[in-house]
This record gives C-alpha cells, structure tokens and sequence, in this order.
C-alpha cells in the first residue's frame, strides 16, 4: 500500500488532505488552524531540515512527498526535493500559477525588503499584506508615514502601525471598505496567486492604488509539477494503483 506525505501549507493543500486515506500523513508547520477532522493522520511541525525530513520519509515507509507548501516557502520546497532525493522517493509539487496584472494595474515588482521601503517612500498609508515579516520594522516607520498591517493573527502596533488579525478567504465588500476606512493609498503583497485573497488587487484596480509586489523566490525542480488540485487528485489516482 502507498503512502504519500503532503507537506501543507496553501488552502489547495487542505482540499488535497481531504481525500487522503488513513495511511497518509499531512503535515502542517503548526502557523494557523489544524483540522481536526481529517481521516488521514496529521503531524505538526518540522523536520529539522533536509536531513531530518529524509529520515522522516525513511522512517514512515513513505512513497511520495508532495509539496503543497506557500510560492514564498523556498527552503521548505528546497528540504522537501533534497529529502525525497535522499530518500529515494519522488517528489512532486503543487505550483500555484502567479497572478498577472490586468488592465488599469499599478504593479511595481521589487526582490527585498530594502527595495520595498525605496519605492514606498511616496507612499502616506499603506496596507501590507505580507504575513509577519514587517512586524520587526515597526521601529523603523517614516514619521509621515501610517501602516496598516495584515496577519493571519493580531500582533502589537505601535502608534505609526495598527495589526489586524484576519483569514481568507476575503470577499470584495470588506476589502473595498478595508480601503477607504483606512484610506490606502498603496498595497503591499505577496504574488500568491490565491483565489482567497485576490480581491484586495481588484479593490486597488478600482480606487487606482498601486501594488507594490515582492516577486516570486525560485523554486527547485521536482519530479512532477502540478497547477491544480485536480491534476494532482488524479495523478494520486494513479500512483497509488502502482
């Protein structure tokens, strides 16, 4: 009997976990909720790196390693295709396809934090929607400046920065009024390309705000690569009949 270790991460991942029979094995970071009502077994937390993840797969008698893990997770996909060749296991993972920019978009991409802050400079209010990571610069906000953060969970602002605690998927009436409560005039993300937090790039189209976007990490090369559940439910259909 196969069995497949999905590494979480994105919400497809969970839509994938779904489907797994009681051998399998989803495993979760531990940042955000942990379903519990899944027939699959569910592990919370890491490996301790390449090493540790191969001997995991060695361990557990694993088949498949699938990464299903976040477009910005790049050491995590970069352990999982190290350990699955350790192992000696395929590796395959869910790529989720970019977001483009659509007519009327003000998209301006740039590669790190320093760049960011460099082209946010104009900017008077803005909404980052980045995850954690402006949380250790709140120190370091311009005296002209206001930002509003968002997170899955609230953290402490400070008097230049508020934090707001929300989960996707986010819908288009809160995020219009997300924007002109907080009046923002720019967005900062994270190019996803989920469905559940899109319509804050459709509420900037609208109001003419620019989108300041932090580009895509590289990936590694796996042994299969997939843009949708659906092509991954069925490659399983077939593994697991080998």
């Amino acid at each position: 009997m196969k069995r497949i270790l999905l590494l979480g991460g994105v919400t497809e991942a969970l839509a994938i976990a779904r489907t797994l029979d009681p051998q399998h094995i989803y495993s979760l970071a531990g940042v955000g909720r942990v379903p519990t009502d899944l027939r699959c077994q569910v592990r919370v937390g890491g490996y301790g790196g390449a090493e540790g993840l191969a001997q995991f797969i060695r361990d557990e008698g694993v088949d498949l390693l699938l990464d299903a893990t976040h477009p910005y997770a790049a050491q995590i996909s970069q352990n999982a295709a190290t350990a699955a060749q350790q192992a000696g296991i395929p590796c395959w993972a869910l790529r989720r396809p970019a977001w483009q920019p659509q007519p009327g978009d003000d998209w301006r991409e740039v590669s790190d934090w320093a760049e960011l802050i460099d082209v946010l400079k104009p900017f008077r209010r803005p909404l980052f929607t980045l995850g954690r990571e402006p949380l250790q610069h709140l120190d370091d906000i311009p005296a002209e400046q206001f930002w509003t953060l968002r997170a899955l969970d609230v953290y402490p602002g400070n008097e230049r920065c508020e934090v707001i605690g929300a989960r996707g998927p986010f819908v288009l009436e809160d995020e219009r009024a997300l924007f002109e409560r907080r009046q923002i005039d720019v967005l900062i993300s994270k190019n996803s390309g989920s469905t559940a937090t899109e319509p804050k790039l459709e509420v900037a189209r609208e109001r003419g705000v620019p989108v300041i976007v932090l580009k895509r990490p590289g990936l590694p090369g796996v042994d299969r690569e997939f843009a949708s559940v659906d092509e991954i439910l069925a490659a399983l259909s077939t593994f697991n009949r080998i």
